[in-house]
């Protein structure tokens, strides 16, 4: 039986081209083999450990993750992606591979794309940790991911530390005012609220809130795509108000709303605690691992499990899909490269599954896409134009 170091070496040669055809199948054997499950579920247990562990900030959501790629490894179910014709070991090689090697793709890729179409002639970089914040007097401040800066506003001061803000009150009596931090196309930001609630802002969002939290509620307003993690006080509830549309009252702690005006739903999905989502009549109380659709065009709140890893991605430094149309996964990408889509073909209508680095640039997402799907791509500017 082959060791565990001679089998890293072999699919470390699988992921960078050089394993020749007897060596492919040698490993082809060697995954169909029940006896390298465990040994195959260390390296990908390592694999993690040393590559993406860190991306994820909380131990429970490490395991799920795990959990989920050794799910996806064992399932052998009609698939229901081009991405990959088949789900078994083999199929499943990459992940250990390319988590361990790259970190820039997981889960499963096709075992067999040896020669995937150029999809672009010109480099578009991922977005960055930028944003403009509005303070309570209409004047704006530029924010990116270098910054390093205190700016006093009454007896608040807010200090910037490269992506992220925090308010700190400096006394009692602290003036209350309306900011609003926005990240553009192509921007993400981080923020510690005066109540020491911490939130993410994803790429085309914006959120305001008060200097000082002093009424009965502590109230902010969400357009786009937040993370929170609201910090404990009982006594003063805390709400989101979405897209004059919706509100979300916290009775936990973590939890994602997206409600970009593009999407036709405002999805709130509830990681730890429990949240209220109100929306006109219409009531319900979510529980971890579900996730609240209120769909733009009709009354009422639709209640489902989901995918909160999927939800989160964004914040985790990922592009997740899982059973995606492309349709939706382009909107996604258009936000965070901050490009136009162009469709010259319909789009196809395969799922598609995986994940790929949102630190990746345009060109290698075009391409992991090119390789689950009908459609080609070519950038011409900030275009991406879908071809057939």
């Amino acid at each position: 039986m082959i060791t565990k170091q001679a089998l890293k070496a072999i699919i470390d040669q699988y992921v960078t081209g050089t394993l020749d055809t007897p060596g492919k199948e040698t490993l082809r054997g060697i995954i169909a083999d029940p006896a390298y499950e465990q040994v195959l579920a260390e390296l990908m247990d390592e694999a993690f450990e040393e590559r993406l562990a860190g991306t994820y900030d909380y131990p429970e959501t490490q395991q799920r993750m795990k959990q989920l790629l050794l799910q996806q490894i064992r399932q052998l179910e009609q698939p229901v992606k081009r991405m990959y014709p088949w789900r078994t070991w083999w199929a499943a090689a990459a992940i250990v591979l390319l988590a361990g090697s790259t970190g820039a793709y997981f889960w499963m890729q096709h075992p067999t794309v040896e020669n995937i179409p150029a999809a672009t002639v010109a480099t578009v970089l991922p977005g960055s940790n930028k944003a403009v914040l509005i303070l309570a007097d209409g004047s704006a401040v530029t924010l990116d991911s270098t910054g390093n800066q205190v700016i006093q506003q009454g007896k608040t001061a807010i200090h910037q530390n490269k992506g992220q803000l925090q308010y700190i009150a400096q006394g009692p009596g602290t003036a209350t005012g309306f900011n609003t931090l926005r990240t553009p196309r192509g921007g993400q930001f981080q923020l510690t609220l005066p109540d020491g609630t911490r939130a993410w802002l994803n790429s085309a969002s914006s959120l305001k809130y008060p200097t000082a939290f002093t009424g009965k509620d502590r109230v902010v307003e969400l357009n786009g795509q937040g993370y929170f993690e609201i910090a404990s006080n009982a006594a003063k509830p805390f709400k989101v108000k979405v897209n004059n549309a919706l509100e979300v009252q916290v009775l936990g702690t973590r939890f994602d709303i997206m409600a970009y005006p593009d999407e036709a739903a405002i999805k709130t999905t509830l990681l730890q605690g429990a949240v209220r989502v109100q929306r006109g009549a219409a009531v319900e109380t979510l529980h971890p691992g579900q996730q609240a659709v209120a769909v733009i065009d009709s009354l009422g709140i639709a209640v489902k499990e989901t995918d909160v890893n999927r939800a989160i991605a964004w914040k985790n430094g990922l592009f997740i899909f899982n059973n995606m149309e492309l349709g939706t996964i382009l909107r996604e990408i258009s936000r965070w490269y901050d490009v136009e889509i162009v469709y010259q073909a319909p789009a196809n209508k395969s799922l598609y599954g995986g994940g790929i680095s949102r630190s990746q640039n345009l060109t290698e997402v075009l391409r992991f896409l090119e390789a689950g799907g009908t459609n080609h791509f070519k950038i011409t500017g900030r275009q991406v134009i879908v071809l057939p």
